[in-house]
């Protein structure tokens, strides 16, 4: 029998000792599942009977339930549930054109021309030729084409049989979506519209359920889900995105919504992981409430999401891995939940303040401590180079829109003194009056210049904060959690800018 096909018994037994009695279920659980799928049970796209058993009828009323009222009932919801700058597109255009000027909109629509070309930056690689017509499970840099068959049979360490698996995964979380729909409401060239609506119709065609890498990570699998419902209401508007394409899309995104809760990463990853897919299902379950199966995700999200913050975000403020990197990462899933939330609750975002808000408070505090005289953030511990949505075209290492997210979320005039002028962050999560908002806080520096976070072993000091200051941070720290999956190995870091320029930078990622 071939290497990989077959776990050795006795190794698998070695690896289940000491293991707890919800581990044993989950990843039994999650095997037999995936077994049920080997042999043809529950892996095909529902038949609109099938579909239409699945959903909510007292959502419909006595609308019948066809494309166009799914439609509708989809966008209905998304006028309350869904981010603000969404309910008036015309009018949110031209604030954003106003806010940030000709020479961001032409980066949005010069990266959208170079997609509907063919060509796209992934994880730091720029202007990857992927070509007119994709095939999704073409890794381009390596030109490993990977085989269409049972997700759970890929072997994670292979690269032989699907090149840079984070290559290909990066293509297929479909973020390259917001940028076309950037363009095409900054534009309304229709161009963007055909490619997005050829790109969605090419990958359902090409990824049947459970079958390609594409559904090997239940992390990737609610990135793109997230990716499709901003898509979705970017080219709301278009010619080329109808009903039946979003009722065939969203048949699609329930599989999705499925995979996900059946294969989260409790025991396997769970980090960013973990809280990446609860975000998903939290995002399915808000925005397509007119489905059975949506209330489940959305209190199976909020339960995850609730629960792992305290676990991984220490009480100081630190990402429980080390990595500033993947702390951002953290506080950009934590934002979106909290405005998602309140949406759904209709409530004030940032209100009220509870134990999960004040945690995420505390690592937005970290986050300011740590950015450095010029406005970037030392990368310490990974940096795999992708985000959560590409909402700016900053520099990898400017964190500085998140914390603008951060201070209209809870008011916080001293992340806004760091953050600077507003971000597009601000403005793709709380819209033209979130921009209003953060020009109403009264900016002030934070009323320390050095700070220690004990918990998590790191240590700033500056004599102000004026980008001619000068600044030092000390990870003196734990490796990280999870065997050190995201932090290095470093005994001592030491960060060092002075008079705002850096001199001293950690050399463990590049």
């Amino acid at each position: 029998m071939a290497a990989g096909t077959m776990t050795d018994p006795i190794k698998m037994l070695g690896k289940l000792r000491g293991r707890s009695w919800d581990e044993l279920r989950t990843r039994g659980g999650q095997a037999f599942a995936a077994y049920g799928e080997k042999i043809g049970l529950g892996t095909r796209v529902p038949t609109d009977d099938e579909f239409g058993r699945l959903l909510d009828k007292r959502s419909f009323g006595t609308s019948p339930i066809i494309s166009e009222s799914i439609w509708q009932q989809f966008y209905r919801v998304a006028d309350e549930r869904f981010f603000p700058a969404f309910t008036r597109p015309t009018e949110s255009a031209a604030a954003f054109r106003a806010a940030f000027g000709v020479e961001t909109c032409g980066q949005i629509i010069n990266t959208a021309d170079r997609i509907v070309a063919g060509r796209i930056d992934l994880l730091g690689l720029h202007n990857v030729y992927i070509g007119t017509e994709i095939d999704w499970n073409f890794e381009p840099v390596s030109r490993v084409r990977s085989p269409l068959k049972h997700w759970k049979e890929f072997d994670d360490l292979n690269t032989a049989e699907s090149g840079d698996k984070k290559i290909i995964w990066e293509l297929n979380r479909h973020q390259h979506f917001f940028t076309l729909g950037a363009a095409f409401w900054l534009t309304e060239d229709e161009r963007y519209a055909e490619i997005f609506v050829q790109h969605l119709e090419s990958w359902m065609a090409q990824n049947p359920p459970g079958l390609g890498i594409n559904w090997a990570s239940s992390l990737e699998i609610s990135f793109r889900a997230m990716s499709w419902i901003w898509a979705f209401h970017f080219f709301k508007d278009s010619d080329h995105f109808t009903a039946d394409l979003l009722k065939r899309a969203l048949k699609v995104l329930y599989l999705h919504g499925r995979h996900i809760e059946k294969y989260l990463s409790k025991y396997y990853s769970p980090n960013t992981h973990l809280t990446g897919e609860a975000l998903g299902l939290y995002y399915l379950g808000t925005q397509m409430p007119f489905l059975e199966r949506a209330a489940h995700w959305r209190v199976l999200g909020e339960k995850i999401l609730t629960e792992e913050i305290s676990r991984q975000i220490y009480d100081d403020g630190v990402y429980f891995e080390q990595s500033t990197w993947y702390q951002r990462y953290t506080v950009d899933f934590y934002a979106h939940f909290v405005i998602l939330k309140s949406l759904a609750n209709n409530e004030p975002a940032g209100a009220p303040v509870d134990g999960l808000e004040e945690r995420l408070q505390s690592a937005l505090t970290f986050l300011m401590h740590a950015t450095r005289p010029d406005g970037t953030t030392p990368i310490i511990g990974d940096d795999d180079g992708g985000r959560m949505l590409p909402l700016t075209g900053s520099a990898s290492d400017d964190f500085r829109g998140t914390l603008a997210a951060g201070a209209v979320l809870f008011g916080r005039g001293d992340l806004k003194s760091v953050a600077g002028p507003v971000r597009e962050e601000v403005f793709w999560l709380f819209g033209s009056e979130g921009m209003k908002r953060y020009d109403s806080i009264g900016d002030h520096e934070p009323d320390r210049a050095s700070r220690d976070f004990p918990t998590g072993g790191y240590y700033t000091m500056r004599d102000g904060w004026l980008d001619t200051d000068n600044f030092v941070l000390i990870d003196c720290g734990e490796v990280g959690s999870l065997a050190g999956g995201h932090g290095h190995a470093d005994a001592l870091s030491i960060e060092v800018a002075l008079q705002g320029r850096k001199l001293l930078v950690d050399s463990g990622t590049y």
